[in-house]
């Protein structure tokens, strides 16, 4: 901006200066980074979140269809409270607590190795937003009873 529009910018109201500047967001993508990141870190810590809630989604369909299943995971939740809570007020959270503890490792467990993997390495700005998105359109995808309807509506 010239010396002329930034004064001009300075005597709009809050709003107009908001709308000016979003107007103004595309060309600053465009033009991409003066100093992109160096590190993986973060790239992996996103990506490992979004592969987690895929993979909740899986064991939730895993819990689904084989009972079996479902007690081993539910058993692997027992330490967060009210996972069984004989309390009829209370109730409890039942295998999610499993499918939860599943998640938590399995976010840890990819990010770990993301990080390993990806270490003193650039990772792009594409790779990270393609995975984003595929786990996280993925996971939505799973999460829709229409496309698999042999899920239950409500428990049981």
């Amino acid at each position: 901006m010239s010396q002329h529009s930034s004064q001009d910018l300075s005597s709009q109201p809050l709003y107009s200066q908001f709308w000016t500047q979003l107007k103004q967001f595309p060309k600053g993508l465009a033009s991409g980074s003066k100093s992109p990141p160096t590190l993986s870190g973060p790239a992996a810590a996103l990506i490992s979140a979004a592969f987690s809630c895929f993979l909740l989604m899986v064991n939730q369909h895993l819990t689904s269809i084989y009972k079996v299943w479902n007690k081993i995971v539910w058993d692997l939740g027992g330490w967060i409270p009210g996972s069984r809570n004989p309390d009829p007020v209370y109730g409890e959270i039942g295998s999610y607590s499993g499918k939860e503890t599943v998640m938590l490792v399995g976010w840890l467990l990819s990010w770990f190795i993301l990080a390993q993997l990806w270490q003193n390495r650039q990772v792009q700005a594409k790779t990270l937003i393609f995975w984003l998105f595929t786990f996280i359109a993925a996971a939505t995808i799973m999460n829709w009873h229409p496309i698999f309807p042999y899920l239950p509506l409500m428990p049981k």
